[in-house]
């Protein structure tokens, strides 16, 4: 029997990458949606706003890990910068956490220069401006409503017209139900105590 090293190593490694997703998706820090607003403040540079709408922690299996997730919040994306490492050539200009319609939300606020530091693309510096759904971010996101137009499933790009000042893009990423936890109220606890 002749045993081919290569591929085992594909299928090792294939299963590796598997049980480490599996690891990390066992519970997580998520949102129920988000929406992004690009603004062109000069002829190369742009203003970038996130905001991530109704944070909550999903569970691990039926664990309430909400505590946890409320730390890495605070300590990884809001005092840390893993928000900022998917735009490493932006600068960040602002970080809030903050309640809103019953709902704890957070916002980061980005500037950049050049279309690809904020992950929007132009063919030749001609026609629409576009931005790929599923190529940067590690949620699923799925699209809900944009300035633009959504190329659909085949195509999960959003094209805006050359000429507009202002882009917007809104996604839905977790929907609520028994196996999420709202944040609001480590929130609440946390800016009481600051």
């Amino acid at each position: 029997m002749i045993i081919n090293i290569k591929h085992m190593k594909k299928y090792y490694l294939g299963w590796i990458g598997v049980v480490i997703t599996l690891l990390f998706l066992s519970g997580c820090l998520t949102c129920e949606k988000k929406e992004y607003t690009f603004e062109f403040t000069g002829k190369d540079s742009s203003r970038l706003t996130i905001k991530y709408i109704n944070l909550m922690s999903t569970m691990d299996d039926t664990v309430d890990i909400s505590e946890e997730d409320f730390t890495s919040l605070i300590t990884d994306y809001y005092e840390g910068t893993e928000l900022e490492n998917d735009f490493p050539e932006a600068t960040v200009v602002g970080k809030r956490l903050f309640e809103e319609n019953g709902v704890l939300c957070g916002e980061i606020v980005l500037e950049f220069t050049g279309l690809a530091a904020g992950h929007l693309y132009q063919y030749k510096d001609k026609g629409p401006i576009m931005y790929c759904l599923s190529c940067y971010s590690i949620d699923s996101e799925y699209f809900n409503e944009s300035n633009g137009e959504y190329g659909g499933d085949v195509m999960p790009v959003v094209f805006w017209d050359q000429g507009l000042k202002t882009l917007t893009l809104s996604t839905d990423v977790t929907f609520p139900d028994e196996t999420t936890i709202s944040l609001l109220d480590k929130y609440q606890e946390w800016n009481a105590g600051k």
